[in-house]
């Protein structure tokens, strides 16, 4: 759990940016606290403190891309610091989207979007989702500020993977998780450049990354730019994948998600929008697996940490790396 002096600043953030919007004032919100973020909420304001020890410059390229006209049907756009979008002397453009904490974490200013319902999995817009990784996958990135950093998904996995071996019991669950991973491409485990790195890619796509803007049913935009950047756009679409491969998304649901992102253009699979769907798995089969053994990983790293055995999905996860550590 974050610090009372962490969250507090972050209050102060976003309330002094609130204060500034027509809707009045608010009581500060804690939104989220992990280790790797914490937001907080005031109004139609939210406060991002992010990882703490990141490199600095490239968040604030990437939230400069994410303020891009050309993201702006895509991607929620941060807030300039100060909020009244003035210059401060001796501050470029990248600097205004991104501040800095008396502890040193770097924290920006974001507007209130509705996020998905989690208690209504039925409603999950997975039309939008593909609509938004097809239009994300198509903007030319050299068009945008750069040079763009790596999209930083594969170096999560790889991440999530060291967090099991370091801190989890030697389990038959944990051995299974390794097993899978040790049979995946060397691209997947973040070892090996990928088959394609020429797309702007999410990074760390879920249902938890998207957002009504404006507030409350606006259009759905994704947020979360943390792990924005060059890379195979097919990574964008792993989760979900991952997901269906494990019994954990409805065949209909992932053919919605699928259908939408060809219906726009998507790049990342065979046959465009105008030709017959082609069989995705050529092109999702690694990234899925490596997106099973990280969610996997996760899980059993999570329970442990919580005392308790792993539940139903923890095992079906831990299940779909036995089958691909034996395939």
């Amino acid at each position: 759990m974050a610090h009372a002096p962490l969250t507090a600043h972050l209050a102060h953030r976003a309330a002094s940016a609130h204060a500034a919007t027509p809707d009045g004032t608010a009581r500060p919100v804690v939104l989220a606290e992990r280790a790797d973020a914490t937001v907080v909420r005031s109004g139609s304001v939210v406060a991002k403190a992010h990882a703490p020890g990141g490199d600095s410059g490239r968040l604030a390229l990437r939230l400069s891309v994410a303020a891009h006209p050309l993201l702006s049907r895509v991607l929620l756009a941060p807030l300039p610091d100060p909020p009244s979008g003035a210059p401060e002397a001796g501050r470029g453009r990248e600097r205004r989207l991104l501040d800095t904490l008396p502890d040193g974490r770097p924290v920006s200013l974001w507007p209130y979007g509705t996020p998905v319902d989690p208690g209504a999995p039925e409603a999950a817009p997975w039309e939008a989702v593909g609509a938004l990784l097809a239009r994300l996958h198509a903007v030319p990135p050299a068009a945008l500020p750069g040079p763009l950093p790596p999209m930083r998904g594969p170096a999560k996995a790889a991440r999530a993977l060291e967090v099991l071996r370091r801190t989890a019991r030697r389990t038959a669950a944990v051995r299974a998780v390794e097993a899978a991973w040790a049979r995946l491409p060397a691209w997947t485990r973040d070892e090996a450049p990928p088959p394609r790195a020429d797309a702007l890619c999410h990074g760390d796509l879920h249902l938890g990354q998207l957002v009504r803007y404006p507030a409350p049913d606006g259009p759905w935009r994704l947020i979360d730019v943390d792990d924005l950047g060059l890379g195979d756009p097919a990574w964008d679409l792993a989760r979900p994948a991952a997901w269906f491969a494990t019994g954990l998304l409805a065949p209909a649901d992932f053919g919605r998600l699928l259908d939408a992102y060809r219906a726009a253009g998507g790049t990342a699979l065979p046959g465009g929008a105008d030709g017959p769907p082609a069989d995705p798995w050529p092109r999702l089969d690694a990234p899925a697996r490596a997106l099973t053994a990280q969610l996997a990983a996760r899980a059993l790293v999570r329970a442990e940490a919580e005392g308790r055995a792993p539940d139903e999905t923890d095992r079906a996860l831990v299940d779909a790396c036995s089958r691909i550590a034996g395939s």
